[in-house]
């Protein structure tokens, strides 16, 4: 891949030249967690069960891609949320999470040019459905928290399309979103932090890494590492 250029402060570009125009996509794909939003919602649930740090130091290490199972490291943190009520997860909603800086000024941007919504997630459809309401987002994937009177179980719900939404899923979900509509992966954007978010992002026809993990800003056609996720408006105009 060509070398990096700064296009403006905190926001670095390689492989194209801009400025692209955002009615040219038709298909806008988000990661959630520290991406569309401020928090990783396992750790803060895990915050719950006292066990927040050892928690947090899987998840790290599966975004920086230093776990090569993603699916086994998610089991292990779902598995240490065994007990946490299901009301954790409400506080942790109300009183934690917030949409990052940016992020809904470029969903109704996105929405705007006429493109379809797409949130691809590891975390969890607590969050992703509550998500998907409040910005109006076509689509999702994500993982279901299994449920038993009333606290978590430690483990997740098979759901009609499999068991774990990671990298693959991700990318799956991309591509069958693409062929739904009937557009080509290039005319789809993709956007992630984690190394979890590569394969989608290597499949979009324009990736975008978020505040991200050193593999993922290498990778990815556009960086943004200062700033919020309207940045991207800089590069992919609006009109």
């Amino acid at each position: 891949m060509p070398m990096p250029t700064e296009f403006a402060p905190g926001l670095v570009i390689q492989g194209f030249t801009p400025p692209l125009k955002l009615a040219d996509f038709k298909l806008i794909a988000l990661d959630m967690d520290s991406t569309l939003i401020n928090i990783e919602c396992v750790d803060e649930i895990a915050d719950a069960a006292g066990r927040k740090a050892e928690v947090a130091a899987i998840t790290e290490a599966a975004m920086r891609g230093e776990i090569a199972d993603y699916k086994e490291s998610l089991r292990r943190r779902v598995a240490l949320l065994k007990g946490v009520p299901v009301t954790a997860l409400n506080e942790v909603y109300e009183r934690r999470l917030s949409l990052n800086p940016g992020a809904e000024t470029l969903v109704r941007a996105a929405q705007a040019a006429g493109l379809k919504t797409l949130l691809v997630s590891g975390g969890f459809t607590f969050f992703t459905d509550r998500i998907r309401d409040r910005l109006g987002i076509d689509f999702t994937r994500s993982n279901m928290l299994a449920i038993d009177q009333g606290a978590l179980t430690g483990a997740m719900v098979d759901q009609p399309w499999g068991d774990i939404c990671d990298g693959e899923e991700k990318k799956r979900m991309l591509l069958a979103t693409c062929a739904q509509l009937g557009i080509e992966p290039r005319q789809a954007l993709a956007i992630g932090d984690g190394a979890n978010d590569l394969p989608m992002m290597g499949v979009a026809g324009l990736s975008v890494a978020y505040h991200a993990k050193p593999k993922v800003r290498e990778q990815a056609m556009v960086a943004i590492n200062a700033g919020g996720l309207d940045q991207l408006l800089k590069v992919v105009q609006p009109s």
